[in-house]
């Protein structure tokens, strides 16, 4: 048995989903106007004297003016298209309008941002940079202290040695001195 004939309703199911009114629908803020009925639609009655001339005229009146009013109802919706169009379009200014003021107030807002960011990063460079010096001139002055300790070290060694250099001999006596040590020996 075919799909159709066992369950005809999950066939006819979405075709009438489309059918269905939406609750936004329901909830609309203004009804819609419908129009009133046409006078031109069943006022024919024939006339008691039948003159086909007056007939046609008479129905030629009826086509003029069932003509003039759908031309006024055009002009009217017409005229309805064009404020919501206006309407939509001023919408549509205002929200553009909105969003180019948000758009700036986020761009200033990130400049504001990036402006404190960058007086941060400034502070915090202009203190490593502090850090820093001062560390360098630890280091000149912990340099220039152990090089004043090597200054002075070699001073006292040179007066160590000068002291000990008093008791040297010149080298014109030393060959006498040397000849003199070795005829002069002291046993141990």
């Amino acid at each position: 048995m075919a799909l159709s004939a066992s369950r005809p309703h999950l066939l006819v199911r979405p075709f009438l989903r489309g059918f269905h009114a939406s609750a936004q629908a329901l909830a609309r803020v203004d009804p819609h106007d419908f129009s009133k009925p046409s006078e031109y639609l069943g006022s024919w009655e024939p006339s008691a004297a039948g003159d086909p001339r007056e007939a046609w005229a008479r129905l030629e009146r009826l086509r003029k003016g069932y003509a003039h009013d759908v031309r006024d109802l055009r002009r009217h919706y017409a005229y309805e298209v064009q404020l919501l169009e206006a309407e939509r379009q001023r919408k549509a200014e205002a929200r553009a309008e909105a969003a180019r003021i948000a758009n700036e107030e986020r761009k200033a807002a990130k400049a504001a941002a990036a402006q404190t960011r960058a007086a941060e990063r400034r502070a915090f460079e202009l203190d490593f940079r502090q850090a820093l010096m001062k560390e360098r001139a630890q280091k000149l002055e912990s340099w220039r202290e152990k090089e004043k300790l090597k200054a002075q070290k070699k001073a006292e060694d040179r007066e160590l040695l000068r002291r000990k250099s008093s008791m040297w001999v010149a080298e014109d006596k030393l060959e006498t001195k040397v000849l003199q040590a070795i005829m002069h020996t002291t046993p141990l």
